[in-house]
């Protein structure tokens, strides 16, 4: 065992054991509070630029299944309690430690993951390093800022996803860092999904005549992706549109909104948010460290919120044929209890639902 350190930016030092790739990384340290769906978070490309912290004790039982995969993995260290390197489970392709070398991710095991999740809580996310040695200069590690992960975690080429049984809609799906499981959920309900680069043009778009478009989930402050903010100006009012996690913020911001940044963010499998236009409480998968201030809504109405913080969760655009979410309604992991804003998606595509 090769003794490692996680060293946060205020210079608060955690010693533990190396696994996974032997080399030094900086990163944003956030932590997610989900009890299981380690392989779905590894693999989600919305954590670029990051050093996720799993506060549940136990990593790795249950191995590695390239099937489970959600995209590419795309996070910059990984901080658990525990890992198991020896899973027991027929599915397992292989364990946590030889995923994380194959993907050139260093992780550091035996920390003190609840006192690090304290500190996140009480002083918000902040930047870290995990290393063989503690640094005498933290400026690197101090500095360090998620910037670019959207052009870097999006898709080169468009692909085409076609319909399970009868194709009944045509949708495009703009990757900003997209989980594959939307693309399932569409292509369940008879969808041809195409999934383009977030650098497709709004022209583009249109000139395919999709009967409706998807804003994906992704990485980073929603507020630097300027180019994509104005393509979905263009696009708003001209086709049915249905945004998720990013795609909601990049939407607001589109609409006039504005959008700021959490003070340790919502990660996990267990949110409940709130229908403000009834009477039910959903709990919801998330991932997020960017909200959008409800106060700034333009052209639309706060639909959902977040029962615990009372922040923005989604916004209705009906005069636009458009509605977002801030949560994760396709899951995986995490619950499915609002997978039916998938129906509604179709339902717009109908001309139905506004």
């Amino acid at each position: 065992m090769k003794k490692g350190y996680l060293v946060l930016q205020d210079g608060r030092v955690f010693e533990g054991v190396r696994f996974g790739a032997e080399r030094d990384t900086i990163g944003e340290l956030v932590f997610t509070t989900g009890m299981c769906g380690y392989i779905e978070t590894l693999t989600d490309p919305s954590y670029a630029g990051q050093i996720v912290l799993q506060t549940y004790p136990l990593i790795g039982n249950y191995g590695i299944i390239r099937e489970d995969f959600e995209g590419a993995c795309c996070v910059k260290g990984y901080v658990v309690r525990e890992q198991c390197d020896a899973p027991s489970n027929f599915r397992a392709d292989c364990n946590l430690d030889t995923f994380l070398k194959e993907q050139n991710v260093p992780g550091l095991y035996g920390v003190d993951t609840r006192e690090l999740t304290r500190i996140i809580r009480e002083h918000g996310v902040m930047n870290a390093c995990i290393c063989n040695e503690v640094p005498a200069d933290l400026e690197a590690v101090e500095t360090y800022a998620v910037t670019g992960v959207v052009k870097a975690v999006t898709c080169a080429e468009p692909t085409v996803h076609p319909a399970d049984g009868g194709e009944r809609f045509k949708v495009s799906l703009i990757d900003y860092g997209a989980k594959r499981n939307i693309v399932r959920e569409l292509q369940k309900r008879g969808c041809t999904v195409t999934v383009l680069p977030a650098s497709t043009a709004a022209e583009e778009i249109l000139a395919a005549k999709p009967d409706g478009v998807m804003l994906s989930n992704g990485p980073g402050d929603p507020a630097e992706n300027t180019f994509e903010i104005a393509q979905i100006q263009k696009l708003l009012g001209k086709v049915p549109m249905f945004g998720i996690c990013l795609g909601h913020q990049l939407t607001a911001l589109a609409a006039g909104g504005s959008t700021y940044k959490l003070k340790y963010g919502h990660r996990g499998v267990n949110q409940p948010v709130r229908d403000l236009a009834g009477v039910r409480t959903y709990i919801t998968s998330q991932n997020h460290g960017y909200a959008v201030d409800s106060g700034t809504v333009q052209k639309g109405v706060v639909r959902f919120a977040n029962a615990n913080d009372g922040t923005c969760e989604g916004i209705d655009y009906p005069e636009l044929r458009a509605f977002t979410v801030q949560f994760h309604p396709e899951a995986c992991t995490g619950p499915k209890d609002t997978s039916f804003l998938f129906d509604r998606f179709l339902e717009f595509m109908k001309g139905g639902d506004r």
